[in-house]
Formats: C-alpha cells, sequence, structure tokens
C-alpha cells in the first residue's frame, strides 16, 4: 500500500522532534553542574545523574520551520535551566566514558553526509565574490545549530583540530563553548583589494578570514551559526639576540620606531645590570590558517577536482569521505600547518607601489631556526633577511617576511633526520644531497610554492623590489602569479656555516639563484660536510 505523502511529512516531523528532545536533554545536563567548580558539564567527574524526566516534545507544526524548531530548541533550553538545579544532599555522580560518549554524541555515528539528504541546507558560499556578504562565511562546524548548514569539510585551526577533539574527549573544553571575540579585532587594517574578488588570485585560504566577527555577525549572532576567524591579525615586539648583535655592530640602528633600546637587563638580586640589553624591534603580524578553496587549489597544479578530491581522501587514510561525498561543498580544511606574516614598517606601505618593498618567504625549519643547528643555512639567511626588511623599513620602505609551516621541504623532521643519517654514513658530499633525499621521501622537495603567492596578493603587494632568497620555486611561483620582482639576492658567503656548504653548493648546481660563480658537478663532489666523527668530542 503507496505511504501518503502527509504521512511521511508527519513522519519526519516526529523525528526532527525527536533530536530537537534529545538535544534539549543534553542542554538540561549541562545546568546541573552549576553547583561543581566551573568548567565543562561533559568532564567525567562530579556530575549528578540525568534528569528522569525528558522535555516535553514540541508541536509537529513548530518542527516544521527551522525558525521555529529553534526557538522551540532555545525555550526548551531555557527550561531546563530553569527548572534543573544540583542535589547538593546527594553526593555526585561520575559517569562512565560509554555515559559521556552518549551524551556528547546522542546520535548514530554519521561518517558522511550527501547533497540530497534531508535537512541538507549548506549556508551559500561564492568563493572570490566582491563582498563578504555576497561571498558568504565558511561553516564547518558539526554543531547542532550549524551542521545542517556547513559549506566546507574539516576543522578549524589545522592540525591543532586534533587536539580540541582530545580536550571535549577529556571533559576540559565544552563542545558548545561560544569565543567571545568581542575585543579581538585587528589592531591595524588590511583591507579589502581586488583581488579578494578574484577566484584565481586566493585560493589557499579565506581573505575575509581576520573580519569574520565583524561582517558575519547577523550569521553568528542572529541565525546562531558557529563561525570561526582563521586569520589573526595582532602587533608585537621581537627579541631576538641576532639582533642584538646587529646593534652591537653597527649594522642595525636604533631610531625609536622601528629598533628601540631594550628596556635595562637586571641582576639575580633584582638590580640594574650594565650589561647591554640590546634592541627589540616593532612588528605587525598575521596568522593565517589554510581554507582551501578545491576547484582553485586543483587548478592552480593542472589537475582536475576530482583527482585532487580522491588523493586528499585516500591518502590521508580515509579521513574526509565528504570529500567523496559531497562534491557540492568546494571548501576544505586541512590539517596542516598555516603561516605567519611580520610586517616590518608601516603596514599600509605594503600595497603602495611607491614604496620599497623587501621579502622573505621562509619555510620552517626548526633544527637550525629555533635551535641553531649548522647543517643548512636557514637560520642564518632567516636572520639576514630580517635585517635587511629592517633596514629597508627604515630608509622608508617596508619589508615583509612570511613564515611557512612547510618543516623539512613539507616532507617532515622525521624524514629529515632519517636523510640526514644516510648523508653522514654514506658520505656527505654535495653532489649526492637531493639523491639522499629522494631514496628516503622518493621526492626532493613537497613544498610545492604554487599556493605560496596567495598570502602576497592577500596583503596587497603589486611588486617586489628586493627578494631576499635563492629559490628559483619561489621566484617563478611569485612572478608566475602576476608580481614582478625587481631585484634578488642570496646569502653572503660569510654567514654560511661551514657544515651547510653541502646544502648551498647542491641547490645552486640545481638552478637556485647566485650572484657568485656558478657550480659545476665536478666542484659538487669536492664540497663535502662534516663526518660524525667530528662531533664526538
Amino acid at each position: 500500500m503507496p505511504v501518503s505523502e502527509a504521512l511521511l511529512t508527519q513522519i519526519l516531523a516526529q523525528l526532527e522532534t525527536m533530536q530537537v528532545a534529545q538535544q534539549t536533554m543534553q542542554a538540561k545536563l549541562d545546568s546541573l553542574s552549576a553547583g561543581a567548580r566551573p568548567s565543562s558539564p561533559l568532564e567525567p567527574k562530579a556530575l549528578l545523574p540525568m534528569p528522569s524526566t525528558p522535555p516535553r516534545p514540541t508541536s509537529t507544526s513548530a518542527a516544521s520551520s527551522p525558525v521555529s524548531k529553534q526557538k522551540a530548541l532555545d525555550d526548551e533550553r531555557k527550561a531546563g535551566l530553569a527548572s534543573s538545579s544540583p542535589n547538593t544532599s546527594t553526593p555526585p555522580k561520575a559517569l562512565t566514558d560509554k555515559e559521556r560518549e552518549k551524551l556528547l554524541y546522542p546520535g548514530r555515528v554519521n561518517l558522511t553526509t550527501y547533497p540530497d539528504q534531508h535537512g541538507i541546507a549548506p549556508q551559500p558560499l561564492q568563493w572570490g565574490a566582491s563582498d563578504a556578504t555576497t561571498r558568504g562565511p565558511v561553516i564547518c562546524s558539526r554543531l547542532p545549530s550549524s551542521i545542517k548548514q556547513r559549506n566546507a569539510i574539516g576543522a578549524h585551526s589545522g592540525s591543532y583540530s586534533i587536539y580540541r577533539a582530545l580536550a571535549i574527549a577529556m571533559g576540559t573544553l565544552n563542545p558548545t563553548h561560544k569565543p567571545d571575540y568581542s575585543m579581538t579585532e585587528p589592531p591595524l587594517p588590511i583591507p579589502p583589494n581586488p583581488t579578494w574578488s578574484d577566484p584565481s588570485k586566493i585560493v589557499s585560504f579565506d581573505p575575509w578570514g581576520h573580519l569574520v566577527p565583524q561582517v558575519f555577525r547577523k550569521e553568528t549572532e542572529e541565525l546562531g551559526l558557529d563561525i570561526r576567524p582563521s586569520i589573526a591579525v595582532t602587533k608585537a615586539h621581537l627579541k631576538m639576540s641576532e639582533l642584538d648583535e646587529a646593534s652591537r655592530r653597527g649594522d642595525l640602528v636604533i631610531d625609536g620606531t622601528i629598533v628601540l633600546k631594550s628596556r635595562p637587563v637586571k641582576n639575580v638580586d633584582g638590580s640594574v645590570s650594565d650589561v647591554d640589553p640590546g634592541v627589540e624591534v616593532t612588528v605587525s603580524k598575521a596568522a593565517v590558517e589554510p581554507v582551501w578553496y578545491l576547484p582553485g587549489v586543483a587548478e592552480r597544479f593542472g589537475i582536475s577536482e576530482s583527482l585532487l578530491r580522491r588523493a586528499l581522501f585516500e591518502d590521508t587514510g580515509g579521513m574526509y569521505p565528504e570529500l567523496i561525498t559531497r562534491p557540492d561543498i568546494k571548501v576544505f580544511l586541512p590539517p596542516i600547518g598555516g603561516l605567519t606574516v611580520y610586517i616590518f614598517g608601516n603596514p599600509a606601505f605594503v600595497s603602495d607601489e611607491s614604496k620599497e618593498l623587501t621579502l622573505r618567504v621562509h619555510d620552517e625549519c626548526n633544527g637550525s631556526d629555533v635551535f641553531g643547528s649548522d647543517i643548512c643555512t636557514c637560520k642564518p639567511y632567516l636572520t639576514f633577511a630580517i635585517e635587511e626588511c629592517i633596514r629597508g623599513a627604515q630608509k622608508g620602505g617596508v619589508g615583509v617576511v612570511v613564515y611557512f609551516r612547510k618543516e623539512g621541504r613539507a616532507l617532515g623532521e622525521v624524514t629529515k633526520y632519517l636523510v640526514y643519517n644516510l648523508r653522514k654514513r654514506g658520505g656527505d658530499s654535495a653532489d649526492k644531497y637531493f639523491k639522499s633525499t629522494e631514496m628516503i621521501a622518493g621526492v626532493k622537495d613537497m613544498r610545492f610554492q604554487a599556493l605560496m603567492p596567495d598570502v602576497l596578493h592577500w596583503l596587497g603587494i603589486k611588486k617586489v623590489d628586493n627578494m631576499v632568497s635563492m629559490s628559483d620555486m619561489k621566484y617563478d611561483a611569485i612572478v608566475k602569479s602576476g608580481i614582478p620582482i625587481l631585484n634578488r639576492y642570496d646569502i653572503p658567503d660569510h654567514l654560511i656555516p661551514p657544515d651547510s656548504r653541502v646544502e648551498i653548493d647542491a641547490k645552486i648546481a640545481a638552478g637556485y639563484f647566485t650572484s657568485g660563480k656558478q657550480i659545476t658537478e665536478a666542484d659538487l663532489i669536492k664540497t663535502v660536510g662534516r663526518t660524525w666523527e667530528e662531533t664526538e668530542h
């Protein structure tokens, strides 16, 4: 016997009502921790038992309207908060992990969703639109208030999203916590420029990411959607021992605006020391999380969107099934590191073509940048570039350093150390430098600089006067994106650590820029690094 449409509608409405009731029960549970110490009500300690009386379900007619359903849910939550109070005479009952799991995730496990699934209605998102309202917010949250409106795959915070999940599981973070962004707006403007509305110029992050609380206030406050910033802009002072030394040598001048004299150093007893305190440098900086527009990323790499989606799904252990099942969702927040922008001088000069701009694009190297390992030139090249940016800013220009989280040429630090072992055991000569990496990783470099220029376009950079880099891949990517580079220069020879000569000579022979002599294959054989025996003292 055929089922009438009216009956199906009634069944669906009742299912919606049950879901609302389930969510309301969780909200009532939240209220029961009012007498406990202030923390997440979902932690596995000091919780009272769930009230035995379930919430009264809303009417079928109310459940049929999304606005009515949300209002009914809010009313039920308020009622639950008002009526539920802890029984202080009864000791709190700890919940088992299984009970907490049911409270955190009351529904069945949803491995994936589909475009034509009932209730799925992604918030409109038009990448490359001329204004924020038309473009629409990026929503990846799976909270009940946003899950049906999701228009992005993945989670905020890149690789740190795993730690957020761990905090929720441990009970230290309430998954429904709503951040207060009321005093977090950028202290300096990074305003929209024409590249923000060009879907071919910025595809690897959200150009509106730092303005989310302002431009999507209605969607957040009135519609209750969980929308989060993916960029944060702030100001700071840099304090580096290398810059202290540069100031003492006279290579950096204290001007009171960009380079400041540091406060006096104190002795252990609290008295003022006569040791030179050095200098500190004023900077503006922005932290950027990756937000990929998949059609644009695929085009940038010269592959199809379907191939990109399949590879991202298959070769991450199947982490994101919706890459396959939701072709209608075009935005993906990958679990990778982001980037940080450091601006030296007036940030407004970055987009001013009349000002001289000095640029360094640097890929992370923890061993050298932080701990000073001398097997590569990363730290000396970075500090030299910072000095050049400061000097350029002091002459009336502006300096920009972009720091990407691409450890070990995006191969990772474990792979990098394995390569180090191979090099030191197999004879560390420049002619074997890239081959050693390929033997371990199967490829010599996975940084793929095609996405790198996006941040330059976001800042409004139209030309680069001085590029402090020898990389041919970075140079080619920037120029191909439409930004001319007028001058480039390499690291001064006296800053190259002896053991990193192998790296530099191998890169020059492979096509890296040099203002000195070209390196031949015969030269590479002669360039040999330090052996392990020489490090044992």
